[in-house]
């Protein structure tokens, strides 16, 4: 959370199809959501021009749309920053993420194929060999893409926009909570999810998305320790 430390933001090849504002769009997108953008990092938009070897106008635009889905915030000098956030907000994102989340899987799971289930399954392993090599940025994104996965098996969902907002606004600040996984996530709740899907249990799908996400934020699991990880990631912007 050094506020000159290097950042370093995952390219991607940009598609013929897609205009370069959407791709600087999505660029930062996942960079904010996978938390290679840590609270108390000020940029500028020459900065990240030059990360991601674009001109300026595109960034402004991006700035823009991620300013508006309260991902990143646009201060008065031209610098850009991720929101403060206080105890009371990261509450409630989480409380959040876990009502419409268990949501979803519960209407997901009557679509849930073999084939799917094998892919979620190829996932949970990619998670595990990232946890035994302490890839922090290859855990989020992989359990993003868990998640991601079993949730769109409903063809009539509407709830994913949802979720990543609030992947999005949580994002910056999970880097600590994936470096804390060891010694809170003692059970695997995405096999216990499995289990659920297997035996066609919604209630037990439910169960474990919640135990998911809420272990999640075990290091945070009092208010103490809640107040004292918030003011420990605003540190570095004073």
């Amino acid at each position: 959370m050094d506020k000159k430390s290097p950042i370093k933001i995952t390219l991607t090849e940009r598609d013929g199809a897609v205009t370069i504002t959407q791709w600087v769009y999505e660029t930062l997108r996942g960079a904010v959501m996978n938390g290679q953008i840590l609270p108390g990092r000020s940029l500028t938009i020459r900065e990240l021009a030059t990360l991601l070897d674009v001109s300026p106008m595109p960034i402004r635009e991006a700035l823009r749309q991620l300013s508006a889905e309260k991902a990143l915030e646009i201060q008065g000098n031209r610098r850009v920053m991720v929101p403060k956030m206080t105890a009371m907000k990261f509450t409630e994102l989480y409380e959040a993420r876990i009502a419409i989340e268990s949501h979803a899987a519960a209407r997901a799971l009557p679509y849930i194929d073999k084939a799917r289930f094998m892919r979620l399954r190829s996932l949970d392993q990619l998670i595990n060999i990232a946890q035994e090599e302490n890839n922090l940025e290859q855990i989020s994104i992989l359990n993003q893409n868990f998640h991601r996965l079993l949730y769109t098996a409903n063809p009539h969902q509407v709830t994913l926009p949802l979720i990543e907002s609030l992947w999005l606004q949580l994002g910056p600040f999970m880097r600590l909570a994936t470096s804390k996984l060891e010694e809170h996530y003692l059970i695997d709740r995405h096999n216990e999810a499995m289990t659920a899907i297997e035996n066609q249990d919604a209630f037990a799908l439910q169960l474990a998305i919640t135990a998911d996400i809420r272990e999640g934020i075990a290091f945070a699991g009092t208010p103490e320790l809640l107040h004292s990880f918030i003011e420990q990631s605003h540190m570095a912007a004073h």
